[in-house]
């Protein structure tokens, strides 16, 4: 039996993370997608005989062996269902956001690309041209997405008045969890129930340090950020507004006591050895992951995350809240398919985009590969992986909408329902359906980002005393010019705040 893919964003819980990582409001696994593959808009069958439309389409995640015998099946299902096929290209996480701005500047034919809060800017990107508006065509060729994703998604993801992308549909609240190793909890009878911040991790990681040589207690990354009341006017930059706020007056996170309470914390962690010593330069620990060397860090969860992150290592993995569920702008918007503005195909991209988002067999197809191939069915929604699978192993929460998925094994039958309760047990960030134009900004911005660089990643991981090196931060973000870009963003959220009686 070949090991189930990562289907859960891994990467989320760095780029929060993500993430990854929106839910359906109508229906469950296949009810949303029943009858709609087939009502794809104008073309559909009767356009046969006409020569098939190539849509081009770029997407995230490390291109994949088989990438091109499973859209060679993609290929002929799209072309008999509406006289389409795709030419899919991947390009990898670390390298989507620059590789796209290039290939968009430069004016490369494409018709679908992914887009997000966090890799190659959905709302700045829409500002900026480079994706069609899609009102219309959502209307007219994308009636099946309208009725089947959370109406959140939609709503949620317009920028000024307006929708650019195709939301997926997954989990819409973002929240975090504490992940732990089973086989060490159970190993030194270590209890979790009382884990609920950062700081009380500390008598488990001592408890690892002191038994476990070859163990990392907390599995961190370079992006690592502590969990901290407050929803950020822009992601992971120093200027927030508290989570209960009545003012929506934003603060420099750098001068909050809540800040500094958790530095010290995390700093404490580091010179006890709980962290690795070259946290600040790591950017991945899938090496940790696959050779069990890891005890705990910390993650963005989903309902029957713990299966699998199983599933996908091999070991059990347990997990307990860091925070609660709330969603955000970027939690709406973390995973998108946008279409080209300059697009030569745009109702035909937008017929794919539907037929993707509502058709289990096209969105199973290119999420799981080929049936019989890298899966095999097991029920008739349900699936496993066969060990061919490895070299199709897909970011599935970048592919659509993720609940006319099969069910791996162990998954209960009741999944997608959960997920359904999940979003609906979140609550919205204050600044949700708020986006900063930075338009008068960018040059300070891009100062900002510049000391981010130096300051950050040394910072959040305990790397260096931030009784030291946090009043150097903050006097350099200062001259970079941080409150410009406050004051700027504060007009626009008083104006915003006005505009719809917050």
């Amino acid at each position: 039996m070949g090991k189930k893919r990562k289907r859960f964003s891994l990467l989320l819980t760095s780029l929060m993370a993500f993430s990854l990582a929106l839910t359906a409001c109508g229906g469950g696994s296949n009810n949303a997608a029943t009858g709609t593959g087939t009502n794809t808009g104008s073309s559909g069958n009767g356009a046969a005989s006409e020569k098939p439309v190539e849509l081009i389409w770029y997407t995230i995640g490390g291109p994949q062996k088989d990438l091109d015998k499973v859209m060679e099946e993609v290929n002929k299902y799209t072309k008999e269902k509406i006289n389409v096929t795709v030419k899919m290209n991947m390009i990898d996480f670390g390298d989507y956001t620059q590789k796209m701005q290039v290939k968009v500047a430069s004016g490369e034919p494409m018709d679908i690309l992914f887009t997000s809060s966090w890799a190659f800017d959905y709302v700045q990107n829409a500002r900026k041209g480079a994706f069609m508006e899609l009102d219309s065509l959502l209307n007219e060729y994308g009636k099946g997405v309208v009725d089947t994703i959370d109406p959140a998604f939609l709503e949620g993801s317009k920028v000024d008045g307006h929708n650019y992308a195709v939301p997926a549909n997954k989990e819409l609240p973002a929240q975090e969890v504490w992940r732990f190793n089973k086989e060490l909890l159970d190993k030194y009878k270590l209890d979790i129930s009382g884990v609920k911040t950062m700081e009380s991790l500390e008598p488990l990681l001592k408890t690892i340090k002191e038994n476990e040589p070859g163990i990392t207690p907390y599995a961190m990354v370079k992006d690592f950020m502590p969990i901290l009341p407050f929803d950020y006017i822009i992601e992971k930059m120093p200027m927030a507004v508290y989570m209960d706020t009545k003012d929506y007056k934003i603060v420099n996170i750098l001068e909050s006591p809540e800040l500094k309470s958790s530095l010290e914390t995390v700093r404490k962690y580091y010179k006890a050895g709980y962290i690795s010593p070259e946290v600040a330069t790591t950017t991945s620990v899938d090496d940790l992951y696959k050779s069990s060397n890891w005890f705990m860090d910390r993650a963005a969860t989903q309902p029957m995350a713990d299966n699998l992150w199983s599933a996908s290592y091999g070991y059990p993995v347990v997990s307990t809240p860091a925070g609660e569920p709330y969603i955000y702008n970027w939690s709406v918007m973390g995973s998108m398919q946008a279409i080209s503005a300059n697009s030569e195909y745009p109702e035909k991209a937008m017929e794919f985009l539907n037929l993707l988002n509502t058709d289990p067999v096209l969105r199973n197809m290119i999420d799981s590969g080929i049936e019989g191939v890298h899966y095999e069915k097991t029920g008739e929604n349900t699936m496993k992986n066969l060990p061919e699978s490895k070299n199709y192993d897909m970011p599935t929460f970048s592919l659509g909408n993720i609940m006319i998925n099969y069910l791996n094994e162990g998954d209960p039958e009741n999944k997608w329902e959960e997920f359904k309760k999940f979003n609906e047990s979140g609550v919205n960030a204050p600044l949700l359906g708020f986006n900063f134009d930075t338009s008068k900004v960018t040059n300070e911005i891009a100062a900002v980002q510049n000391v981010k660089e130096e300051f950050w990643a040394p910072l959040m991981t305990g790397t260096v005393d931030p009784e030291e090196y946090l009043p150097k931060a903050i006097e350099k973000f200062k001259a970079a010019g941080l409150d410009a870009i406050i004051a700027e963003a504060q007009t626009q959220i008083d104006a915003w705040k006005a505009e719809n009686n917050k």
